[in-house]
Protein backbone atom coordinates (compact mmCIF):
# COMPACT_ATOMS: atom_id res chain seq x y z
CA UNK A 1 0.00 0.00 0.00
CA UNK A 2 2.79 2.26 0.54
CA UNK A 3 4.11 2.29 -2.70
CA UNK A 4 0.85 2.99 -3.82
CA UNK A 5 0.51 6.14 -1.95
CA UNK A 6 3.74 7.50 -2.77
CA UNK A 7 2.92 6.38 -6.50
CA UNK A 8 0.20 8.53 -7.01
CA UNK A 9 1.78 11.86 -7.05
CA UNK A 10 3.40 11.46 -10.22
CA UNK A 11 -0.08 10.23 -12.28
CA UNK A 12 -2.20 13.26 -10.27
CA UNK A 13 0.64 15.84 -11.08
CA UNK A 14 0.87 14.61 -14.72
CA UNK A 15 -2.94 14.10 -15.21
CA UNK A 16 -3.31 17.72 -13.93
CA UNK A 17 -0.44 19.71 -16.84
CA UNK A 18 -0.78 17.17 -19.30
CA UNK A 19 -4.12 18.85 -21.23
CA UNK A 20 -1.66 22.39 -21.20
CA UNK A 21 0.40 20.69 -24.21
CA UNK A 22 -3.14 19.20 -25.95
CA UNK A 23 -2.26 15.45 -23.91
CA UNK A 24 -4.10 13.28 -21.76
CA UNK A 25 -2.68 10.71 -19.05
CA UNK A 26 -4.50 7.55 -18.02
CA UNK A 27 -3.62 5.99 -14.47
CA UNK A 28 -4.60 2.09 -14.50
CA UNK A 29 -7.15 2.50 -11.60
CA UNK A 30 -6.50 -0.38 -9.13
CA UNK A 31 -3.28 -0.14 -8.24
CA UNK A 32 -2.41 3.37 -9.43
CA UNK A 33 1.30 2.63 -10.18
CA UNK A 34 1.59 2.81 -14.31
CA UNK A 35 0.07 5.41 -16.76
CA UNK A 36 -0.20 6.22 -20.18
CA UNK A 37 0.87 9.25 -21.27
CA UNK A 38 -1.16 10.00 -25.29
CA UNK A 39 0.33 13.39 -26.42
CA UNK A 40 -1.62 15.51 -29.21
CA UNK A 41 0.39 13.69 -32.50
CA UNK A 42 -1.52 10.45 -30.97
CA UNK A 43 1.95 8.75 -29.93
CA UNK A 44 2.17 7.02 -26.63
CA UNK A 45 4.73 7.24 -23.30
CA UNK A 46 3.92 5.58 -20.16
CA UNK A 47 5.52 5.74 -16.79
CA UNK A 48 6.02 3.61 -13.65
CA UNK A 49 6.37 4.68 -10.36
CA UNK A 50 8.56 7.34 -11.14
CA UNK A 51 9.92 5.60 -14.03
CA UNK A 52 9.22 7.94 -17.17
CA UNK A 53 9.76 7.34 -20.91
CA UNK A 54 12.87 9.61 -21.55
CA UNK A 55 16.33 7.55 -20.22
CA UNK A 56 17.43 4.76 -22.53
CA UNK A 57 17.23 1.64 -20.62
CA UNK A 58 20.97 0.92 -20.37
CA UNK A 59 21.58 3.65 -18.64
CA UNK A 60 18.69 3.77 -16.03
CA UNK A 61 19.55 0.07 -15.34
CA UNK A 62 22.93 1.41 -14.60
CA UNK A 63 22.28 3.99 -12.76
CA UNK A 64 20.25 1.94 -10.46
CA UNK A 65 23.08 -0.36 -9.69
CA UNK A 66 25.13 1.75 -6.89
CA UNK A 67 28.50 -0.36 -7.43
CA UNK A 68 28.40 -0.47 -11.51
CA UNK A 69 26.99 3.44 -11.40
CA UNK A 70 30.54 4.33 -9.36
CA UNK A 71 32.67 2.16 -11.66
CA UNK A 72 31.72 4.22 -14.51
CA UNK A 73 31.93 7.41 -12.87
CA UNK A 74 34.98 7.13 -11.41
CA UNK A 75 36.44 5.49 -14.59
CA UNK A 76 35.38 9.15 -16.48
CA UNK A 77 37.10 10.63 -13.39
CA UNK A 78 34.20 11.52 -11.41
CA UNK A 79 35.01 12.17 -7.80
CA UNK A 80 33.03 8.84 -6.26
CA UNK A 81 32.82 8.14 -2.52
CA UNK A 82 36.30 6.58 -1.98
CA UNK A 83 36.68 2.91 -1.10
CA UNK A 84 33.38 1.84 -1.60
CA UNK A 85 33.56 -2.04 -2.02
CA UNK A 86 30.39 -4.75 -2.58
CA UNK A 87 29.60 -7.32 -0.18
CA UNK A 88 27.26 -10.62 -0.53
CA UNK A 89 24.72 -12.28 1.20
CA UNK A 90 25.94 -15.69 1.57
CA UNK A 91 23.27 -17.41 -0.76
CA UNK A 92 24.49 -14.65 -3.42
CA UNK A 93 27.98 -15.52 -2.54
CA UNK A 94 28.07 -18.47 -3.01
CA UNK A 95 25.75 -18.60 -6.36
CA UNK A 96 28.39 -16.16 -7.89
CA UNK A 97 31.19 -18.45 -6.76
CA UNK A 98 32.83 -15.88 -4.40
CA UNK A 99 31.66 -17.56 -1.19
CA UNK A 100 33.77 -15.57 0.58
CA UNK A 101 33.09 -12.19 0.02
CA UNK A 102 29.84 -12.32 2.60
CA UNK A 103 28.80 -10.44 5.71
CA UNK A 104 32.23 -11.44 7.96
CA UNK A 105 34.40 -10.06 4.69
CA UNK A 106 32.25 -6.80 4.55
CA UNK A 107 33.15 -6.50 8.73
CA UNK A 108 37.35 -7.30 8.10
CA UNK A 109 37.03 -4.69 5.40
CA UNK A 110 35.41 -2.19 7.34
CA UNK A 111 37.73 -2.43 9.63
CA UNK A 112 40.68 -1.60 7.36
CA UNK A 113 38.35 1.27 6.73
CA UNK A 114 38.29 2.51 10.45
CA UNK A 115 34.58 2.89 11.87
CA UNK A 116 32.45 4.80 11.68
CA UNK A 117 31.72 3.41 7.91
CA UNK A 118 28.62 3.97 6.21
CA UNK A 119 27.00 0.63 5.14
CA UNK A 120 23.99 0.85 1.94
CA UNK A 121 22.03 -1.59 -0.08
CA UNK A 122 23.34 -1.98 -3.70
CA UNK A 123 20.30 -0.80 -5.01
CA UNK A 124 17.34 0.93 -3.72
CA UNK A 125 16.55 4.16 -3.05
CA UNK A 126 14.70 6.96 -0.26
CA UNK A 127 17.59 6.23 2.05
CA UNK A 128 16.20 2.48 3.30
CA UNK A 129 18.97 0.74 5.08
CA UNK A 130 21.46 3.17 4.73
CA UNK A 131 23.22 3.29 7.90
CA UNK A 132 26.03 5.15 9.90
CA UNK A 133 27.99 2.31 12.49
CA UNK A 134 30.65 2.67 14.82
CA UNK A 135 30.98 -0.47 15.70
CA UNK A 136 30.98 -4.60 15.23
CA UNK A 137 27.67 -5.01 16.76
CA UNK A 138 25.85 -1.89 14.71
CA UNK A 139 27.66 -3.33 11.08
CA UNK A 140 26.10 -6.46 11.41
CA UNK A 141 22.69 -5.63 12.50
CA UNK A 142 23.09 -2.97 9.45
CA UNK A 143 24.24 -5.65 6.95
CA UNK A 144 22.13 -8.53 7.82
CA UNK A 145 18.67 -5.80 7.66
CA UNK A 146 20.48 -4.54 3.84
CA UNK A 147 20.49 -8.38 3.43
CA UNK A 148 16.56 -8.90 3.92
CA UNK A 149 15.75 -6.75 1.38
CA UNK A 150 19.15 -6.51 -1.13
CA UNK A 151 21.68 -9.54 -2.03
CA UNK A 152 24.63 -6.75 -2.36
CA UNK A 153 25.60 -4.20 0.22
CA UNK A 154 28.21 -1.71 -0.02
CA UNK A 155 30.69 -0.64 2.44
CA UNK A 156 31.82 2.88 2.34
CA UNK A 157 34.00 5.36 4.20
CA UNK A 158 32.25 8.23 5.24
CA UNK A 159 32.43 11.91 4.05
CA UNK A 160 31.66 15.00 5.60
CA UNK A 161 29.61 17.97 3.80
CA UNK A 162 26.08 19.22 2.85
CA UNK A 163 23.73 16.81 0.91
CA UNK A 164 22.44 18.33 -2.43
CA UNK A 165 20.39 16.81 -4.95
CA UNK A 166 20.54 18.17 -8.14
CA UNK A 167 17.89 17.50 -11.02
CA UNK A 168 18.70 17.59 -14.70
CA UNK A 169 16.58 17.68 -18.00
CA UNK A 170 18.76 17.20 -21.03
CA UNK A 171 20.91 20.25 -20.57
CA UNK A 172 19.63 22.47 -17.80
CA UNK A 173 19.73 22.00 -14.09
CA UNK A 174 16.15 22.24 -13.49
CA UNK A 175 16.07 22.03 -9.58
CA UNK A 176 18.25 22.19 -6.63
CA UNK A 177 17.88 21.42 -3.29
CA UNK A 178 19.26 20.96 -0.02
CA UNK A 179 18.58 17.74 1.97
CA UNK A 180 18.88 18.38 5.92
CA UNK A 181 18.51 15.16 7.93
CA UNK A 182 15.70 14.64 10.12
CA UNK A 183 16.25 16.80 12.98
CA UNK A 184 14.84 18.40 16.06
CA UNK A 185 15.10 21.68 17.73
CA UNK A 186 15.16 22.05 21.64
CA UNK A 187 12.67 24.36 23.41
CA UNK A 188 14.88 23.95 26.72
CA UNK A 189 11.48 21.72 28.21
CA UNK A 190 10.62 19.33 25.91
CA UNK A 191 11.98 16.04 25.43
CA UNK A 192 13.48 14.77 22.16
CA UNK A 193 10.39 12.03 21.84
CA UNK A 194 7.67 15.41 22.25
CA UNK A 195 9.48 17.16 19.94
CA UNK A 196 9.26 14.34 17.38
CA UNK A 197 5.85 13.96 18.01
CA UNK A 198 5.58 18.13 17.19
CA UNK A 199 6.85 17.53 14.00
CA UNK A 200 5.22 14.70 13.09
CA UNK A 201 1.92 17.11 13.88
CA UNK A 202 3.49 20.27 11.97
CA UNK A 203 4.00 17.58 8.77
CA UNK A 204 0.12 16.59 9.14
CA UNK A 205 -1.02 20.01 9.19
CA UNK A 206 0.95 21.32 6.47
CA UNK A 207 -0.03 18.31 4.28
CA UNK A 208 2.89 16.32 4.05
CA UNK A 209 2.35 12.66 4.79
CA UNK A 210 5.80 11.87 5.84
CA UNK A 211 5.79 9.14 8.54
CA UNK A 212 8.65 9.75 11.40
CA UNK A 213 9.03 6.09 12.66
CA UNK A 214 10.62 6.58 15.95
CA UNK A 215 10.98 2.84 16.26
CA UNK A 216 13.80 3.05 13.68
CA UNK A 217 17.00 1.33 15.27
CA UNK A 218 19.80 4.25 13.56
CA UNK A 219 17.48 7.25 15.87
CA UNK A 220 18.68 5.25 18.50
CA UNK A 221 21.87 4.72 17.44
CA UNK A 222 22.12 8.41 16.59
CA UNK A 223 21.23 9.62 19.79
CA UNK A 224 23.44 6.86 21.57
CA UNK A 225 26.86 8.41 19.90
CA UNK A 226 25.67 12.38 20.99
CA UNK A 227 25.42 11.07 24.47
CA UNK A 228 21.14 11.57 24.59
CA UNK A 229 17.96 9.46 24.77
CA UNK A 230 14.40 9.98 23.69
CA UNK A 231 13.73 11.76 27.21
CA UNK A 232 16.76 13.74 26.75
CA UNK A 233 15.63 17.59 26.79
CA UNK A 234 17.92 19.87 24.68
CA UNK A 235 18.84 23.52 25.31
CA UNK A 236 16.82 25.96 23.82
CA UNK A 237 17.93 26.63 20.19
CA UNK A 238 19.68 23.36 20.45
CA UNK A 239 19.60 21.04 17.12
CA UNK A 240 19.84 17.66 17.76
CA UNK A 241 20.24 15.22 14.54
CA UNK A 242 18.47 11.70 14.78
CA UNK A 243 19.13 9.59 11.50
CA UNK A 244 22.51 10.73 9.00
CA UNK A 245 20.85 10.12 5.96
CA UNK A 246 19.12 13.36 4.43
CA UNK A 247 16.20 11.78 2.64
CA UNK A 248 12.77 13.64 2.44
CA UNK A 249 11.14 10.21 2.68
CA UNK A 250 12.48 9.74 6.02
CA UNK A 251 11.86 12.94 7.54
CA UNK A 252 14.72 15.04 6.11
CA UNK A 253 14.04 19.13 5.56
CA UNK A 254 14.53 20.50 2.01
CA UNK A 255 15.93 24.08 1.15
CA UNK A 256 15.50 25.22 -2.46
CA UNK A 257 18.54 26.64 -3.78
CA UNK A 258 18.10 26.34 -7.46
CA UNK A 259 19.25 30.05 -7.80
CA UNK A 260 22.13 29.72 -5.92
CA UNK A 261 23.74 26.79 -7.57
CA UNK A 262 27.37 27.68 -8.64
CA UNK A 263 27.82 27.46 -12.89
CA UNK A 264 30.44 25.18 -12.53
CA UNK A 265 28.10 22.58 -10.39
CA UNK A 266 25.40 23.00 -13.13
CA UNK A 267 28.19 22.04 -15.57
CA UNK A 268 29.24 19.28 -13.85
CA UNK A 269 25.59 17.58 -13.51
CA UNK A 270 24.46 18.19 -16.86
CA UNK A 271 28.07 16.77 -18.07
CA UNK A 272 27.44 13.75 -15.57
CA UNK A 273 23.90 12.89 -16.62
CA UNK A 274 25.01 12.91 -20.55
CA UNK A 275 28.23 11.03 -20.00
CA UNK A 276 26.03 8.37 -18.03
CA UNK A 277 23.76 8.02 -21.16
CA UNK A 278 20.75 9.65 -19.34
CA UNK A 279 18.32 12.54 -20.64
CA UNK A 280 16.80 13.16 -16.82
CA UNK A 281 18.60 12.44 -13.49
CA UNK A 282 19.10 13.00 -10.05
CA UNK A 283 22.72 14.01 -9.15
CA UNK A 284 23.22 13.49 -5.07
CA UNK A 285 26.30 15.79 -4.03
CA UNK A 286 28.13 15.81 -0.21
CA UNK A 287 29.94 18.90 -0.41
CA UNK A 288 32.75 20.22 2.10
CA UNK A 289 31.17 24.24 1.69
CA UNK A 290 28.41 25.28 -0.13
CA UNK A 291 26.64 25.19 -3.50
CA UNK A 292 27.21 28.67 -4.43
CA UNK A 293 30.77 28.65 -4.14
CA UNK A 294 33.22 27.12 -6.76
CA UNK A 295 33.91 23.40 -6.67
CA UNK A 296 36.81 22.43 -4.68
CA UNK A 297 36.32 19.36 -2.15
CA UNK A 298 33.17 17.29 -3.29
CA UNK A 299 32.16 13.92 -4.12
CA UNK A 300 29.08 12.11 -6.11
CA UNK A 301 26.88 10.60 -3.50
CA UNK A 302 25.46 8.68 -6.33
CA UNK A 303 22.56 9.26 -9.30
CA UNK A 304 19.09 8.44 -9.72
CA UNK A 305 17.09 7.65 -13.26
CA UNK A 306 14.15 8.31 -11.75
CA UNK A 307 14.73 11.21 -9.30
CA UNK A 308 10.91 11.08 -7.89
CA UNK A 309 9.74 14.47 -6.41
CA UNK A 310 6.99 13.21 -4.18
CA UNK A 311 8.36 13.82 -1.08
CA UNK A 312 9.59 17.19 -1.76
CA UNK A 313 5.65 17.97 -3.40
CA UNK A 314 4.08 17.18 -0.08
CA UNK A 315 6.21 19.06 2.02
CA UNK A 316 3.53 22.09 0.93
CA UNK A 317 1.92 23.87 -1.91
CA UNK A 318 4.63 26.18 -2.97
CA UNK A 319 6.79 22.73 -3.33
CA UNK A 320 4.05 21.03 -5.29
CA UNK A 321 3.92 24.09 -8.03
CA UNK A 322 7.18 23.68 -8.42
CA UNK A 323 7.40 19.75 -8.93
CA UNK A 324 4.12 20.29 -11.58
CA UNK A 325 6.51 23.52 -13.44
CA UNK A 326 9.52 20.66 -13.35
CA UNK A 327 7.57 17.71 -14.45
CA UNK A 328 5.66 19.95 -17.30
CA UNK A 329 9.26 20.63 -18.86
CA UNK A 330 9.76 16.81 -18.62
CA UNK A 331 6.32 16.26 -20.47
CA UNK A 332 7.57 18.81 -23.06
CA UNK A 333 10.65 17.22 -23.60
CA UNK A 334 8.83 13.99 -23.97
CA UNK A 335 6.55 14.67 -26.67
CA UNK A 336 9.38 16.02 -28.75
Amino acid sequence: MKNKKESLVLGRILQKIAPRIGAAVLVEPIWGIVGQITFKSGRHSYFRYNTLDLNPMGGSEIARDKDYANFFMGTMGYPTVPSSKTFFSNQWACAIGLPRRNIDAAYRYARTLGFPVIVKPNSGSQGVGVSLVHNKQEFYRAVRFVFKRDRIVLVQQMVKGSDYRLVVLDNKVISAYERIPLNVVGDGKSTIKQLLKRKQEQFVASSRDTQIDVDDPRISIKLKHQGLKFKSIPDKGQRVYLLDNANLSTGGDSVDVSEKVHPAFKKLAVNLTRDMGLRFCGVDLIIEGNINEKPSVYWILEINSAPGMDHYARIGKAQEKIVEDLYFEVLKHMER
